[in-house]
């Protein structure tokens, strides 16, 4: 199990606290684990939730004299946010590398994708590299923030994952087409069809409460990515960047945009276990807190 931040251990002793007189069985049950469930999930969503409600914010009513630009506004608040995560240790220094490395990557393939025309930014502010605000490497980290968060908070488990060494090739290739398809053969299908190969008879079970759920990783990722598209909708209505069917008024992003982001939370997925290998299920019974030891996020953090 991954080691929760001194915050979530804090948290977890008041979610046990709270509660261990919760009902084990019946529909008051249910709704408690349910709960949890959502709970966790917004509490692995802070750092992209943040930046989302900070874009809206200033697309919306940052003052058009203002002395800063949006975009520079927007980086400074990222840089902020981030810091924020790491001084009140809601992020581990471990886990700070894996989102750096999400921030890196993300921010070469804005380069090259606004060059070549495939979604703009505004053209101001200064902290930015050629069309690309820095601003748009962090919501790459945010989709790393929450997938090192949940991990833990989830104590999450596989049955059948296939090797790592594997999975860092299809990893590789996948965000290398993101690249080449502009000027040569795109592979999308091809490798759709090696990641349903890899990951289709994988199982993860993540611990909510006093309950183990099981679900098909496949499942879980395009979940993740529906998530990301709707938040993209976000980002592109308050003109945060637009495609350029956005440019003469907005519209929904294209649902084929869907397929981008599942492909994306492949590379993420594997950024992941470079840092927290994926744990096997050993034992999958259902657990409860008087069973477990009141270690951290994964035993019911709320």
């Amino acid at each position: 199990m991954q080691q929760p931040t001194p915050l979530e251990r804090r948290l977890d002793a008041a979610a046990h606290r709270l509660l261990a007189r919760a009902p084990a069985r019946g529909l008051r049950a249910g709704l408690v684990e349910f709960a949890v469930f959502v709970v966790k999930q917004a509490w692995a969503c802070v750092f992209g939730a943040s930046l989302l409600v900070v874009i809206v914010v200033v697309r919306v009513w940052w003052p058009d004299d203002a002395a800063v630009a949006p975009n520079d506004a927007l980086t400074v608040a990222a840089v902020l946010i981030q810091v924020a995560m790491v001084s009140f240790r809601l992020e581990t220094g471990r886990e700070l590398w894996v989102i750096v490395l999400f921030h890196i990557a993300g921010t070469a393939m804005e380069v090259f994708k606004t060059d070549a025309g495939s979604w703009t930014y505004a053209a101001d502010g200064i902290l930015r590299i050629g069309g690309v605000p820095l601003f748009s490497g962090f919501m790459y980290a945010a989709v790393g923030s929450y997938l090192v968060r949940v991990h833990r908070l989830f104590d999450l488990g596989f049955r059948r994952y296939p090797p790592v060494w594997a999975t860092t090739v299809v990893a590789i290739a996948v965000y290398a087409n993101f690249f080449t398809h502009h000027f040569w053969w795109d592979a999308r299908v091809l490798l759709f069809a090696a990641v349903i190969a890899l990951w289709l008879p994988t199982i993860m079970h993540a611990r909510v409460w006093r309950r183990v759920i099981r679900i098909p990783v496949l499942a879980a990722f395009a979940g993740v990515a529906l998530f990301i598209y709707l938040a993209e909708n976000i980002g592109t209505g308050a003109g945060a960047w637009l495609y350029p069917d956005q440019l003469d008024g907005w519209q929904p992003v294209s649902p084929s945009k869907l397929g981008s982001w599942f492909l994306l939370m492949i590379i993420s997925v594997v950024m992941v276990t470079w840092v927290y290998p994926p744990r096997a299920v050993k034992d999958d019974r259902r657990r409860t807190p008087s069973t477990e030891p009141e270690s951290g996020a994964g035993d019911g953090d709320a």
